[in-house]
């Protein structure tokens, strides 16, 4: 929701973009359209697990203008997944920083945790039980992708990969699944994040 406001309010119009692709530069909201796309791709997958007994929420707004990607509740746990759409790049993931291309550091993995402790906060400030939250980062369209041995804080996946949490059960009951999910519809809950 977030990415679309921004899309709608400060992107290039359809000649500027043209003219953008035609010299071979980026248009106003290119990387804003790029990110979508991806979470979009992140989503469709997240969706499927919900013959599972998954419930997911796509773009959940938070004070400030910025949003949880996706928030996975279910079976095996609640996951705060934020996307990251390198189309045809190599991404390296050590402990606190990402790298793309062998770039400079992004602060991915440690903006990661703080997001998914930040969630947590707030579920089990309105749930009345403990509600661990793990952090995930998928990445979107990636050549290649490369994860430290001693990256074990943050779950990383491509993005046809997130399957891998389906099978995951045993952290949470059915009753349990519920309450979270009710908690985490209501925008007022998110309000002080």
């Amino acid at each position: 929701m977030a990415l679309q406001k921004r899309l709608a309010t400060e992107t290039a119009g359809p000649l500027n973009r043209l003219l953008a692709r035609l010299l071979r530069r980026p248009a106003a909201g290119d990387s804003w359209r790029k990110g979508l796309a991806g979470e979009r791709r992140v989503g469709a997958e997240l969706d499927r697990l919900g013959r599972q007994g998954w419930r997911v929420l796509h773009s959940v707004p938070l004070p400030r203008d910025v949003d949880l990607d996706h928030l996975l509740i279910g079976p095996g746990g609640v996951f705060s997944i934020n996307t990251k759409h390198h189309p045809k790049r190599a991404v390296w993931v050590g402990d606190d920083a990402v790298k793309v291309d062998h770039g400079p550091a992004q602060p991915y993995a440690r903006k990661s945790r703080a997001e998914a402790q930040r969630v947590q906060r707030v579920l089990e400030s309105y749930c009345g039980f403990a509600v661990p939250v793990e952090p995930v980062l998928v990445f979107v369209g990636v050549s290649d992708l490369k994860v430290v041995a001693t990256q074990l804080s943050v779950r990383v996946y491509r993005e046809r990969e997130v399957s891998a949490l389906a099978p995951l059960a045993g952290a949470l009951s059915a009753d349990q699944i519920e309450a979270i999910y009710t908690v985490a519809r209501h925008r007022q809950a998110w309000l002080a994040a």
